[in-house]
């Protein structure tokens, strides 16, 4: 099987760094206006029901950026263990923690410092068992098979080794697992100048 490497000419760190100030932005000026949707009007865009939004913290639902709907395919089951890759504010973890209930875990990650502290700051104890981490998807803070579920909204394609996230996503998922992913697909090849333009990843 053949895999893609980041592009050699790309910098990781230069390219995180540049998602994170976008992110930041988010997290700190919600109505700000991006050239992103987000917010209640995107869940709307992508199918949420405004019934799943209730009881949602509203910081979460506000500085929602995502890309799909992740419970698309139906919720969850209670008792499982989610891992939610580029959780942001919260809102699906959030979601998930209401589908999982108190059997169940949910552990959102994030590399944007200042949305983590937004899902925190919402999280206030409401749902027993939901967590937020910052951390890379390259190198996961979550033990061999701990996940009946990852699910990831609109962010492992920012990500520049995804041959090295997927790695990490069998590594953390149990045997049997499940991954339910909303995110950008291209349908022809990205050329290598491309990929090294950050301003093409981030905008």
């Amino acid at each position: 099987m053949t895999t893609n490497p980041p592009s050699p000419d790309l910098d990781p760190e230069e390219l995180r760094e540049a998602i994170r100030c976008e992110y930041r932005e988010v997290a700190r000026t919600p109505d700000r206006g991006f050239h992103f949707h987000t917010g209640r009007a995107l869940a709307r865009i992508v199918e949420y029901e405004d019934a799943w939004l209730e009881g949602i913290p509203a910081a979460a639902v506000d500085r929602f950026a995502g890309t799909g709907n992740p419970f698309r395919e139906g919720p969850l089951s209670p008792g499982e263990r989610v891992l939610d890759l580029g959780c942001g504010a919260g809102i699906d973890s959030f979601l998930a923690a209401r589908q999982v209930g108190p059997s169940g875990a949910v552990l959102g990650i994030d590399m944007t410092e200042e949305m983590v502290a937004q899902a925190r700051a919402a999280q206030a104890d409401r749902f027993p068992g939901l967590e937020f981490r910052t951390a890379y998807f390259e190198d996961l803070p979550v033990e061999d098979g701990w996940a009946d579920v990852v699910i990831s909204n609109g962010a492992l394609n920012l990500t520049p080794d995804k041959p090295a996230v997927y790695r990490e996503i069998h590594r953390v998922l149990r045997p049997g697992g499940r991954l339910r992913i909303a995110d950008i697909l291209v349908k022809k090849p990205v050329s290598e100048k491309a990929k090294a333009r950050i301003d093409l990843w981030t905008g």
